[in-house]
């Protein structure tokens, strides 16, 4: 059993004044003790005004801002369990979380979503005028929880073609802030941004809830904005800096990067896909080592980490586990492979998820003895170094954002004349990757078409850029489509590379 986790009182009684959060775009911040007055008042009010107790669920539809951070206090004070849904998705996406998480609150961004067209029942409020709560003066709110009650459900876009609601814990927060704390030497002094969305759980679990439980300053970008946070890095002496490879690169290719010393930096921290060399080394020629690392929504997330010493010579490795992390590789069996072969990653440790919310079934899919099975392919090397061979079912990453295409091709087989369709990534020089389909209709129609009705349903990042059509989808002996060489094909025929 954990001894607290109320982070924020505890910070307020040792540093009272000191900033904890800031926001990039006003300048305004707040000390901890005003986060800890802020989140005992919404508390209060939740309790109150909302009748609101431990376990209920309460949605945030919301670009990152600064009231959305006190909510994770509230949520270790009172037992409310956060469910940030991503503002970017299409309505009918939105209705399905909040149905299947039965939400009693919804706290949404007036700027960045429109909730007057959904249907699902439940009391509706900004979000913005939390912020105010730092004036109230109530008193310590504190409730008795366990350490596996949820902090947050997490949804991740499945396999099924719906998505799973991780359940991330208390315990999860906290060994999740050790493991980080001990790899990436995060202390009361680091200073860092946050431009990650608060809607995954590398917004909040990479570096912004490792850095709060040490007492460090977070200052906190409502998105990603290459020259601002370049700005941001050697203005404010930030010793952190965590970011995709899509960011880094647009970073890179700003005029003004070659001549801007971010010296400052420790180093950045990269995960979401592997960082290729080239990008490495331009970091490294300003002095800024690049580590990379490795992690999933339902166990940490902060797996593995590659030294930065190892960047180059390790170039495409994950690294090695962090500290309480255990790690194997195993067959279709379930046996452990040998030294260079690839197998299943599974995950053992005090991180990881007890499971699914409201779906045993892919719970017990998941962990087995205690593991989590990861469900991507990885190899070590004879040096204990992890490699990821081949990615979670055929997931891409497009701008930072995972994509399953699954779960797109499920939307598209829902039109009148798509009888079958194939969703796979594509290198894309400006996102990382993109989407195609390949679809087979009844009868003829546009990619103009079926991308408006693909708007309608899906989150923007989730649309294929590229529509083809085509006489039918390619079968292997057993019936199963072979995406792989699907894809291969396509890229072998392909003479113009995406923009």
């Amino acid at each position: 059993m954990i001894n607290t986790f109320d982070w924020f009182h505890k910070w307020a009684a040792y540093t009272p004044d000191k900033i904890a959060l800031k926001d990039a775009d006003s300048g305004e911040g707040l000390t901890y003790a005003q986060m800890n007055k802020a989140a005992d008042g919404i508390a209060h009010y939740f309790k109150h005004k909302h009748q609101l107790q431990k376990g209920d669920r309460v949605a945030i539809i919301s670009e990152n801002n600064l009231a959305q951070v006190l909510l994770l206090g509230v949520a270790q004070k009172m037992g409310v369990i956060l469910v940030p849904i991503n503002y970017r998705l299409a309505h009918e996406e939105v209705e399905y979380l909040l149905n299947d998480s039965a939400c009693r609150l919804v706290l949404y961004g007036t700027s960045s979503y429109d909730v007057q067209q959904l249907k699902y029942e439940a009391t509706y409020e900004p979000i913005e005028p939390y912020i105010h709560f730092t004036k109230d003066e109530g008193r310590h709110y504190h409730e008795e929880l366990h350490e596996d009650e949820p902090v947050f459900i997490l949804y991740t876009s499945g396999t099924t073609g719906f998505p799973k609601g991780t359940l991330y814990t208390h315990k999860m927060l906290f060994w999740n802030s050790i493991n980080t704390a001990l790899s990436l030497v995060i202390s009361s002094t680091t200073k860092t941004l946050n431009c990650m969305p608060l809607f995954h759980t590398g917004g909040w679990n990479v570096l912004l809830a490792p850095v709060l439980h040490n007492g460090g300053t977070i200052i906190l970008f409502k998105k990603f904005d290459a020259s601002h946070i370049l700005q941001c890095i050697v203005q404010e002496e930030l010793d952190l800096f965590m970011g995709v490879p899509t960011m880094l690169k647009m970073m890179a290719e700003l005029p003004e990067f070659e001549k801007t010393d971010i010296g400052n930096l420790n180093y950045i921290i990269v995960g979401g896909e592997s960082m290729p060399l080239d990008l490495i080394q331009k970091y490294h020629h300003k002095k800024v080592p690049i580590r990379q690392g490795y992690g999933l929504t339902e166990v940490g997330p902060n797996l593995t980490s590659l030294h930065q010493r190892e960047a180059e010579r390790k170039q495409g490795s994950i690294g090695k586990p962090n500290f309480y992390v255990k790690v194997k590789i195993v067959n279709d069996s379930g046996k452990a492979v040998g030294t260079g072969e690839p197998g299943e990653l599974c995950i053992s440790g005090p991180m990881v998820t007890p499971g699914y919310w409201k779906n045993p079934e892919a719970t017990k899919d998941s962990i087995k003895g205690g593991w989590f099975k990861t469900g991507d392919v990885a190899k070590m090397d004879e040096e204990g170094f992890l490699y990821i061979v081949d990615r979670k079912k055929h997931m891409y990453i497009s701008g930072g954002e995972n994509v399953y295409p699954v779960e797109v091709e499920r939307v598209l087989l829902q039109h009148d004349l798509v009888k079958e369709a194939v969703v796979f990534g594509i290198p894309h020089k400006k996102w990382g990757e993109c989407g195609v389909a390949l679809l087979v209709t009844s009868k003829a129609t546009t990619s103009e078409v079926i991308r408006e009705y693909c708007l309608g349903k899906l989150a923007k990042f989730k649309v294929p850029s590229e529509i083809h059509f085509i006489d039918a989808v390619p079968k292997g002996d057993t019936g199963k489509i072979d995406r792989k060489a699907l894809k291969a094909n396509f890229m072998s025929q392909r003479k113009v590379d995406p923009m």
